[in-house]
């Protein structure tokens, strides 16, 4: 294409900076709050869909990372939280320091200036420490400290990662004390007034020990969410843990079923009854790409209409499952060559593009190149709405595609 429009990235992240909580947290916590210390790494696994780092101690041998350290929470920074920047054969599960890993993972300013390489304009990112929803808090024992470190992740992300020197470019996504769904919703609320638009949410709650989406328990939440306009944001993952087969099944099994989580977590809201009963509701689906939609759309219809009777959903399902999707639901894509040829069957209004940076999925610095090419038979107009349209309607930036709240 001659003239590609600017991308509006709505799955990327950020390795929040070592200061985040001690610059926020009140003194008497700045012990126990999230801090980085430097150690070597003993051993580092991740099989059956689960990460399990081992930190040693000064002297030990192994290769020295930053380590997040907070209760009882060991996670070392890795080159899988930021790849980029390094070849395919270089990226393995390693522990890093913030010296070894693109700038552009943690500091704004360069950040955007790897946008600018990559030809996007906006970019949404998820969080790397408190995990794809916010559960590492959630996790925590204290939560009275959690509460605040959640706190303290959103203002750090309004005020900092998106405040003046991102000029709008970089787009709020916050966090919430999964634990309690009316704190929850003051969260939302919280930070809706001063225009943060989307809140990271789990794909399969129960995998963290909370209530499922077809109980009542999260009802607070979505119903501040939808009087807010705030869309829920799934990324893979959010549920701590990813599609596998079996213990020793190496990452890469993992890797090709990520789409599951999502697959799985369409259809307990599809069947959930909680779109019928919050038409305003917004879902959007990160990193878990399109080609599966049409036909988990096509069996839901049919298992709607012909086994609602005995399916427990024939009085809070009211409304066939594609025409919810239509209505409130969002699939986001960086590399989906077959999504897109049938892009007609998951709706062009319902798809989201991203880049994933700086994780080793990316397509960065090249997701112009790879929109182009799997793009190339769709007319201008699609192009546009796939890459920023639905974003720019969805996330309810400026008409130019910017957060106009950093102008506020």
């Amino acid at each position: 294409m001659v003239s590609f429009p600017k991308i509006i990235s709505v799955d990327d992240h950020t390795v929040e900076p070592s200061d985040v909580w001690r610059n926020r947290l009140p003194a008497k916590f700045h012990g126990v709050g999230p801090r980085i210390v430097r150690a070597p790494v003993k051993g580092m696994t991740f099989e059956g869909g689960r990460f399990a780092p081992v930190m040693g101690t000064p002297g030990d041998d192994g290769p020295e990372a930053d380590w997040w350290v907070y209760e009882d929470l060991f996670r070392p920074l890795t080159r899988l939280d930021t790849a980029v920047g390094c070849s395919r054969d270089e990226v393995r599960l390693e522990g890093i320091t913030y010296g070894r890993m693109r700038p552009g993972s943690y500091s704004v300013p360069d950040r955007l200036a790897d946008m600018d390489l990559n030809h996007v304009q906006s970019s949404l990112c998820f969080p790397t420490f408190p995990r794809f929803c916010g559960q590492t808090f959630a996790e925590a024992a204290d939560r009275e400290l959690a509460l605040l470190c959640v706190r303290a992740y959103n203002d750090w992300m309004v005020d900092e990662w998106c405040g003046p020197e991102a000029r709008g470019r970089l787009i709020p996504l916050a966090i919430v004390p999964l634990w309690d769904a009316e704190l929850a919703a003051a969260e939302v609320r919280r930070n809706a007034a001063r225009g943060v638009r989307a809140v990271c949410f789990s794909e399969i709650p129960p995998h963290l020990g909370l209530p499922s989406v077809h109980s009542d328990a999260w009802d607070p939440f979505l119903r501040a969410c939808e009087e807010t306009g705030t869309v829920l944001a799934m990324h893979i993952g959010s549920s701590s843990r990813m599609p596998s087969t079996s213990a020793d099944a190496p990452p890469a099994v993992s890797s090709v079923l990520t789409f599951g989580n999502c697959c799985f977590s369409l259809a307990d809201w599809l069947m959930s009854g909680k779109l019928d009963r919050f038409p305003g509701l917004r879902l959007m689906y990160a990193e878990g790409q399109i080609g599966w939609i049409p036909y988990v759309l096509e069996r839901a219809d049919t298992v709607w209409e012909e086994n609602r009777g005995w399916g427990g959903v024939a009085d809070k399902v009211l409304t066939p499952p594609s025409e919810l999707f239509a209505r409130q639901v969002y699939g986001c894509f960086f590399d989906d060559a077959f999504g897109l040829r049938n892009l007609d069957a998951v709706g062009v209004g319902n798809v989201l593009y991203e880049t994933d940076y700086p994780h080793s999925d990316s397509t960065w610095p090249r997701s112009r190149q790879v929109a182009e090419e799997q793009m190339a038979h769709l007319a201008p107009e699609v192009v546009e709405r796939v890459v920023r349209g639905n974003a720019i309607e969805l996330l309810g930036l400026t008409p130019e595609g910017l957060w106009a709240g950093a102008r506020a």
